[in-house]
Parts: C-alpha cells; sequence; structure tokens
C-alpha cells in the first residue's frame, strides 16, 4: 500500500527465567506490516514477572494507540503490585486487574476522537500457585509448572505439546460464533466482514469479563501469544511447523514475523515465544534466547 516493504520488527526482546521445576527461554517482536504507518501492536516480556503479553488497538487513530499502552502498562504493574505484595496472581487477581483497565481505557475514550478499544491475551506463570479446589494437584517430583492464561478480544494464545499445536483461546468475535454456528461460508464477504466485529474488548462499553485459564508448563511445550496480525496470516500447519523448529525463540519469532511480511504483511504483527525446557537443562546463567 505505501510502496516499499517494512522490515524493521520494531520491538524486540528477548528473555530467560525460571519457574518452579522448570527453565522458559522466551522472545518477543512485532513489525508494523505495509497496511499501517504505525505500529498499534503493544508486546511485553518481563522476566522478573514471569509475565508475557500482547495487546491490539483497534483501529489506526489516536484512541488505538491510548488503549494499547494504557492495558498493557496497568496489567503489567498490576502483576508487579501483587509480586510486591508477596502473593501470586489468581483467576480472581486477573478479572479485577482487567476490570480497573476497563475503566481507565472508558475514561480516556471520553476525550479522544474516534474508536478506543484494544485486545488483551497474557501469561503469568506461577511458581508457587495457591491451592485451586478444581485442580488436581501436581504430584511429588512433578516437572511442571502452572501458569494463567488471561484473555480479552481476538488475539490469541497457542501451544505446542508433543507435535500438536492447541488453540487455547476463543476469537470474541462474531465470525467465530458464524463458524461455530454455519452463519455464512468460512471465506464469504460476510464472514470477512465480522472478523472485525469484536463482542468482548478492552474498552467496551459494558466492560466485558476476560477469559481465564489455568495452563501447565511441561518440558518441550512451545507457547505462542500472538495477534490477529500473526493467526490471520500464517495457517494452521505453517504454524505449527515454524513453532517446532529446534531454534532458539529470537529465531521463531524472527521467521513469524518474516512469514506474515510474505503473506503480504496486511496488518501489524506481534508474537511472544515462550519456551519450556527442565530446569536443570538450562542453568540460570545461560545467555537469554
Amino acid at each position: 500500500m505505501f510502496g516499499r516493504r517494512r522490515e524493521h520488527t520494531g520491538t524486540t526482546a528477548a528473555a530467560g527465567f525460571a519457574v518452579g521445576p522448570v527453565r522458559v527461554r522466551a522472545a518477543a517482536g512485532t513489525v508494523v506490516g505495509n497496511k499501517y504507518r504505525a505500529n498499534f501492536d503493544v508486546p511485553a516480556l518481563e522476566p522478573d514477572l514471569r509475565l508475557a503479553a500482547v495487546a491490539d488497538g483497534m483501529g489506526d487513530g489516536p484512541g488505538s494507540t491510548a488503549a494499547g499502552q494504557i492495558t498493557m502498562t496497568e496489567f503489567t504493574a498490576s502483576i508487579r503490585r501483587a509480586a510486591s505484595a508477596g502473593h501470586g496472581t489468581g483467576p480472581a487477581d486477573l478479572r479485577a486487574s482487567v476490570a480497573r483497565i476497563q475503566d481507565l481505557v472508558l475514561a480516556e475514550a471520553a476525550g479522544l476522537p474516534g474508536f478506543t478499544g484494544c485486545t488483551l491475551t497474557a501469561l503469568v506463570a506461577e511458581p508457587d500457585p495457591a491451592p485451586d479446589p478444581n485442580r488436581t494437584p501436581a504430584p511429588v517430583g512433578s516437572t511442571e509448572a502452572a501458569a494463567w492464561l488471561v484473555q480479552i478480544g481476538d488475539s490469541r494464545a497457542y501451544r505446542l505439546r508433543a507435535g500438536r499445536l492447541d488453540l487455547l483461546t476463543v476469537d470474541h468475535t462474531e465470525a467465530w460464533l458464524g463458524a461455530l454456528y454455519g452463519w455464512y461460508p468460512s471465506e464469504s464477504p460476510q464472514a470477512a466482514a465480522a472478523r472485525y466485529r469484536l463482542s468482548r474488548y478492552v474498552g467496551h462499553p459494558g466492560r466485558p469479563e476476560p477469559d481465564v485459564l489455568n495452563v501447565s508448563l511441561r518440558p518441550g511445550d512451545v507457547y505462542l501469544l500472538c495477534t490477529d496480525g500473526v493467526a490471520e496470516q500464517i495457517a494452521y500447519h505453517p504454524l505449527a511447523a515454524l513453532l517446532a523448529a529446534p531454534d532458539a525463540p529470537t529465531e521463531i519469532v524472527a521467521r513469524l514475523l518474516k512469514a506474515t511480511l510474505d503473506a503480504g504483511g496486511h496488518d501489524n504483527a506481534t508474537a511472544v515465544v515462550w519456551c519450556v525446557d527442565h530446569r536443570e537443562d538450562r542453568p540460570a546463567q545461560d545467555a537469554p534466547g
């Protein structure tokens, strides 16, 4: 659209951290693509908080920028406050954090032209999670850790485990419901338009809650958090192959972002990858990535 393709990655980061009996190697990256002049995605990778997150502004106006920045700043701050207080972050804490973010974004929207809103998908690992009556305790000597996944909007979380790629989140869009109930063919113009009709997002006047899911971190797992600029431009099987490559997370992220550009770069694209190892396999002094 603007001629020369943008190859720069904008925000990039790499990190490594231990959590319970496992170690996580992580990387994050983002590209502008060819449709927009600016990047309205906001990634976060905070190893001291064992936190990864992506936000995706809705639209290309000041409300998109404001929503993404407010959401990521406040969400990260809420996890930091919990860590400083010496307690973990559970589903009630995560929902309360998003509720506060909703209030902040809606208040900001009152003074901005156009639309103000964004998505949020985050993964927060817990080294010593609080007892949960709905979750079977890990056996003594377990090699897995626990994490909370929080999501609102259509940014996604995937997990590659034992060669199988699973989508862990649901897109909160009319298109997702249309595919589920067969309202229209998946490749129809109606389906394409419905991808942009979100039923839940940060900045929604109804202040909807996020989905919260408890997941395990097992050695060999690869987790991907991504905006729809990745999910909509890389098909399932190529995505699985990219995540299965025996490479450092930084290389996996770089290849994911390149694939979105090769597909046309029709949107901002952001990816955060966690590769999970046995803790003894990756000493704490190892360089991140």
